[in-house]
């Protein structure tokens, strides 16, 4: 009623207030003015109590049916459920193989079967040279020839026991990996090489990203067995130095000097051979994986770069450096 009231007050005192443009141009009647009229209008027809803002209760519950609520529970379910496989953890199936693996039959037969070729496929050499000079030159008198078959056959099974050995503490190692190492890393030290690059070849990567990938897998896959094989030698080595020290008529301490830097050395060209084994087998699956196959071809590169890598590094050491490994 005040707002009213002033409202009036204003008419009475300027007739033309109330004109259309007055609303325009005169300056009187402001926003601000509008808004106190209006707020002393709503304070004069209501009580002071009544100021303040009411809240009012109600059970929703009550009124929301049934269905709806089971489809929310559904719907935040499922939410939970896709997040759940879209985010879900990485799992690394390990799958040891037995513990004398390298005495089943077909890998004990191979093991067997590449000895005997070692040292035995020389033997033929000399004897085919010589039946070439007799057709050359003819000669009277024929001399019998005696070759030693045993020695080959002693260094034949020195060699398979040396490779069985190597492939059982590989599979020991692999077991340390698993209790020692995180999943992870086990899970990388114990990858079937061939089937990963396999895999990363239907991945469409660049080639030189294929051959650092190929590379780094073998060389991870291949650490193992190039340990057992650094441990079986040097074992070898270290019984070998103490078997002659203990055999020996000369027990002073210069002799065993020399027993020991002999040792050193010999260890030291081991551990050169077997880390020259494992990049150069590292290098040539990479590369085999990407020219050829990726499966055949990592394994071709890595046996070649196994074979070769020891040779091409004592050969150059040697031309070099005039070290004899």
């Amino acid at each position: 009623m005040a707002g009213i009231a002033i409202l009036l007050d204003l008419y009475q005192k300027k007739p033309s207030f109330c004109s259309p443009q007055s609303f325009h141009s005169s300056g009187l009647f402001s926003a601000s003015a509008a808004a106190a009229s209006a707020a002393a209008t709503v304070a004069a027809g209501t009580p002071f109590a009544s100021s303040y803002p009411k809240v009012s209760h109600c059970d929703a519950g009550a009124v929301l049916p049934e269905h709806y609520i089971s489809n929310t529970q559904r719907s935040s379910e499922d939410f939970f459920k896709n997040d759940a496989l879209k985010y879900s953890v990485k799992e690394y199936k390990i799958e040891l193989k037995p513990l004398f693996s390298a005495f089943e039959l077909r890998p004990f037969a191979l093991t067997t079967l590449r000895s005997f070729l070692l040292f035995y496929l020389p033997l033929l050499e000399p004897s085919l040279n010589i039946e070439e000079d007799e057709e050359d030159f003819p000669q009277d008198s024929t001399e019998e020839r005696h070759v030693d078959l045993v020695v080959p056959l002693k260094k034949s099974v020195k060699q398979i026991i040396r490779e069985t050995t190597v492939v059982t503490t590989r599979r020991i190692l692999e077991r340390l990996a698993v209790i020692y190492v995180s999943q992870r890393m086990a899970w990388k030290l114990l990858k079937d090489v061939p089937k990963s690059a396999v895999r990363k070849s239907q991945r469409g990567m660049p080639a030189t990203v294929y051959f650092f990938r190929v590379s780094r897998t073998t060389f991870r896959g291949h650490l193992l067995g190039v340990t057992a094989a650094w441990i079986v030698q040097t074992g070898i080595e270290i019984y070998r130095c103490f078997s002659r020290i203990t055999n020996s008529d000369e027990s002073d301490e210069a002799n065993v000097t020399v027993r020991a830097k002999l040792l050193g050395k010999k260890i030291s060209g081991i551990t050169i051979r077997c880390g020259a084994s494992l990049i150069f087998a590292s290098i040539g699956a990479g590369i085999c994986a990407t020219l050829f196959r990726p499966s055949v071809g990592q394994w071709i590169g890595c046996a070649a770069g196994d074979l070769a890598g020891p040779i091409i590094v004592s050969v150059c050491l040697e031309k070099v450096f005039h070290v004899d490994l």
